[in-house]
């Protein structure tokens, strides 16, 4: 069942001239803008990764991936209940978690034809207890009933591998390990290991050899090339207006 959050986002992407839920090539788009494919993504990229191979052979796509910057966890007294408890989660997302998706889907950006929008969000969850589906049960077992988009606090486009090693700070040395771009992004060395994958896979990157036993990279040289048409309208698609909070839903035939 679709979220609200997932509506609301819908709706963020929306002009006066989109259609939603649109049939094509045996999929469904959650958003036709002109000739730009706009897909919500909640779950992981990678489960929608065929799809999006087979829609890039011939359609310009953008894929919006939120990252959950601040979650409120709501808890009912039931489906539908009374809220008997509000709390925040100490989780809190970075634009650094982009690598988490880009990790299982090398082989599909950058693409001409897809661009990746990362909205940086704060949201509520409503929460009841239940099991669901769970064949083990445990006492603080959980169903979630519903998602809400609280704020956006920004937006960010990634078009080209350009776009993703702007967000590695100037201070990484000429030639890095996975340990210098740790200290560099201010993470984990788990985050530097998934970014110096992507980047390894994605060729913006290549190994220049190894210091004990750690790979060393450097980046490679980028020449700026002439973007096809399909780039050209992803590029030229604005970003959304960042909307006040809270969020409001509008109303109005979406098709």
């Amino acid at each position: 069942m679709e979220t609200t959050l997932h509506r609301q986002l819908k709706q963020l992407y929306t002009d006066t001239r989109s259609h939603q839920e649109v049939p094509l090539d045996n999929y469904r788009i959650d958003v036709v803008r002109g000739n730009v494919l706009v897909e919500i993504q909640l779950g992981s990229i990678a489960a929608i990764r065929d799809k999006l191979h087979k829609l890039l052979v011939d359609h310009c796509v953008l894929v919006v991936k939120p990252i959950i910057a601040r979650k409120h966890l709501v808890k009912l007294s039931g489906r539908d209940g009374e809220v008997v408890s509000r709390r925040r989660s100490p989780k809190r997302g970075t634009i650094m978690n982009l690598f988490d998706e880009l990790v299982y889907c090398t082989q599909l950006f950058p693409h001409p034809n897809l661009c990746i929008d990362v909205p940086l969000i704060e949201m509520e969850e409503l929460r009841f207890p239940g099991h669901g589906r769970r064949r083990r049960h445990r006492e603080n077992d959980f169903q979630v009933q519903d998602q809400r988009l609280l704020n956006v606090e920004s937006i960010q486009r990634f078009a080209t591998a350009t776009d993703l090693r702007k967000l590695i700070p100037a201070t990484l040395p000429t030639t890095f390990h996975t340990g210098h771009l740790a200290e560099a992004i201010e993470q984990s060395r788990e985050t530097a290991q998934q970014i110096a994958y992507c980047f390894r896979h994605m060729k913006i990157t290549r190994q220049v050899g190894k210091e004990g036993n750690a790979i060393l990279y450097r980046f490679k040289t980028t020449r700026s090339k002439k973007r096809p048409p399909c780039s050209t309208a992803l590029s030229s698609l604005p970003l959304p207006s960042l909307p006040i909070s809270p969020v409001e839903m509008t109303t109005g035939n979406p098709n």
